[in-house]
């Protein structure tokens, strides 16, 4: 624990070294022309959903004192069809309300894994749930379809039984995060000017799908899964993501840059491998060069950043400091 509270310390530190962008204001510039429109038409091909806007119900299932935040265990019903187990942590000193983070877990494989990718500690650098909190800001993280708590069927069973009964099975997942930040704004110790989203990998594309659909999410970072579709075809790279990812008829509709252009001008930051076989070079290339135009159009050409690493699917020691630096210079 002594180790973690080192690496959180070299965190803070270079996150007052490098903030250097200004917060949202209310003067900031409109969303392009048209941008609701297509928002209801992505929405559109996630199939047959529950309803938005139906009642949210939670219990809190336990409480736990943790060095430094205190864990919460809820069971959610979000959708009407199967309870969502997730955590809420927030900052053991914390008054009033904070900034929070919507955190989306990863995939790989790992299916009992889920919501506890938050509290997991991977690769040298403590978890999320520890860093997020040690600045200051509370996190929630459900489990998705057939992970966690709700990992009691196949993710291909689940993919073809929700296909015949005419629902997508990442629209399901879609709708669950978007009922999640519908709860998180209820909460009493959430800021609701302050929220964003981060997640890696399968929480990375989560974490771009949900800013794009939702402007009350305030700043977006996404690590390793900007994916272009059209390069993920063009270098035989689709058998890298499960089939949970695949939209019906998405292609026809929209690529990944018209996607993510849906997020601006708010903050967005993609911290990406240039080795990672899921994220394809030209494709980068290709979202960056669009966002790059989107958020200058839009004057805010400083709230787009994409960075890149010569490594694979992995998040480094730089990518953390880098995702913690810029939620803390938007978010505060």
């Amino acid at each position: 624990m002594t180790h973690r509270r080192e690496v959180l310390g070299t965190i803070a530190a270079s996150l007052a070294a490098t903030v250097a962008a200004r917060p949202m204001t209310g003067d900031d510039p409109m969303e392009q022309p048209g941008v609701e429109e297509r928002r209801r038409e992505l929405m559109g091909l996630l199939g047959d959903l529950p309803p938005r806007h139906r009642e949210i119900v939670v219990r809190r299932l336990a409480v736990e004192e943790r060095p430094g935040f205190v864990l919460e265990r809820l069971e959610m019903d979000l959708n009407g069809l199967e309870l969502v187990p997730a955590y809420f942590v927030r900052p053991a000193a914390a008054q009033g309300r904070s900034p929070t983070i919507l955190f989306n877990h990863w995939h790989a494989g790992e299916y009992d894994l889920g919501k506890d990718d938050l509290l997991r500690a991977k690769g040298g650098l403590p978890s999320y749930a520890e860093a997020l909190t040690s600045l200051g800001y509370n996190a929630l993280c459900l489990d998705m379809w057939c992970f966690g708590g709700r990992a009691t069927r196949s993710e291909m069973d689940t993919f073809k039984e929700m296909l015949w009964k005419g629902r997508v099975m990442w629209g399901m997942m879609v709708y669950d995060t978007l009922r999640g930040l519908d709860y998180l704004l209820q909460r009493q110790d959430v800021d609701p000017a302050r929220v964003g989203t981060l997640g890696m990998s399968m929480g990375s594309t989560m974490a771009w799908w949900v800013a794009a659909l939702d402007p009350r999410i305030r700043a977006c970072v996404d690590i390793c899964c900007l994916t272009d579709f059209e390069a993920l075809i063009a270098t035989n790279g689709l058998q890298g993501h499960g089939i949970y990812y695949y939209v019906p008829s998405l292609l026809k509709h929209f690529s990944t840059a018209q996607i993510n252009a849906l997020i601006a001008p708010r903050p967005h930051l993609a911290l990406e491998g240039a080795l990672d076989p899921l994220t394809p070079p030209a494709g980068l290339d290709r979202v960056d060069r669009a966002l790059r135009q989107v958020y200058g159009q839009l004057g805010r050409p400083e709230a787009w950043k994409l960075l890149r690493y010569e490594v694979a699917h992995v998040e480094t020691p730089e990518m953390r400091r880098e995702a913690l630096a810029f939620l803390q210079a938007w978010l505060g």
